[in-house]
């Protein structure tokens, strides 16, 4: 007989006096809170494409709009979420599950770099101790009430990402390019990825579009010839827009100040991402 069968007949269980009948009972109410209206993944085949800034920037543009608003670091053996936002501490513990810190803005956070003993510790697991440790996180964090929960992927179309697509309640994805052709080839099999698994692509936003020459105010395409709205075109999804290359921003990042930043297109990416979301939803929750 299990413990929970057992506890039903035992005496002590039903007069509240047994501890391990409590701590069963809270056990079973992990989770049974959460309330996230509008899962959002950020993907891209490729490394190196700024899918965590990208997380970053529309969760806090999110959150300035008035959302209740989170970030699941699904990246496990690559997180950077928390040093972006400036967050070092360790998660508490409720009876409902894990407690994640919040930012300055108000943001909920969780990360496996939370759970380090430093933050350079490497996580060195097979693939699929990575992703039960992402459902663990989903599953066992008392998140509560979101208006939208911002799933940040590691690159490629591994473990990780198809245990999100497949087992977590995803709105939609948000792919994340950079101008050269050649990520935009391995960009493109993230994108089939997440329409042979049958999820909803939210759009395409190109990031590194090019940056600003701070003495003559030239835009140079530094990283190639724009080509994220030629990429969506041929993929048949949305375009949500470009993200040029900014040194503050960098600068903000690695100070953890991230919230401090402030984009005109980051803001329109928003908007555009919004009207997606609401299109994708038949009931969209506003804020």
């Amino acid at each position: 007989m299990s413990n929970g069968e057992s506890c039903k007949t035992c005496p002590s269980s039903q007069d509240g006096s047994c501890s391990q009948a409590q701590s069963i009972e809270e056990k079973s109410l992990v989770g049974c809170f959460n309330h996230v209206k509008n899962m959002i993944a950020v993907m891209s085949g490729k490394g190196g494409v700024g899918k965590s800034t990208v997380s970053s920037l529309l969760a806090l543009s999110l959150r300035q709009k008035g959302y209740e608003v989170g970030i699941l670091d699904a990246d496990i053996t690559g997180p950077s979420i928390p040093k972006a936002f400036g967050i070092a501490r360790s998660p508490g513990v409720t009876p409902f599950g894990i407690q994640p810190p919040e930012t300055r803005t108000g943001i909920k956070l969780m990360s496996i770099n939370l759970l380090l003993p430093n933050e350079d510790d490497p996580i060195i697991w097979r693939g699929p101790l990575l992703a039960g440790g992402v459902k663990q996180f989903w599953e066992e964090t008392d998140w509560r009430e979101l208006d939208f929960m911002i799933v940040d992927l590691p690159p490629g179309t591994g473990d990780v990402p198809l245990t999100v697509l497949q087992s977590l309640p995803v709105t939609g994805v948000v792919i994340v390019t950079s101008p050269q052709d050649l990520v935009s080839m391995v960009v493109k099999k993230s994108i089939k990825m997440t329409q042979k698994l049958d999820k909803p692509i939210l759009g395409l936003i190109e990031n590194m579009s090019g940056v600003v020459c701070p003495c003559c105010g030239t835009f140079l395409e530094v990283f190639g010839r724009n080509r994220g709205q030629k990429v969506a075109e041929e993929m048949n999804i949305p375009y949500l827009g470009s993200l040029k290359w900014d040194p503050e921003l960098i600068e903000m990042a690695d100070e953890g100040t991230i919230e401090d930043y402030k984009s005109e297109a980051v803001e329109e990416i928003t908007v555009r991402l919004l009207e997606e979301v609401k299109g994708k939803n038949p009931a969209p929750e506003e804020a």
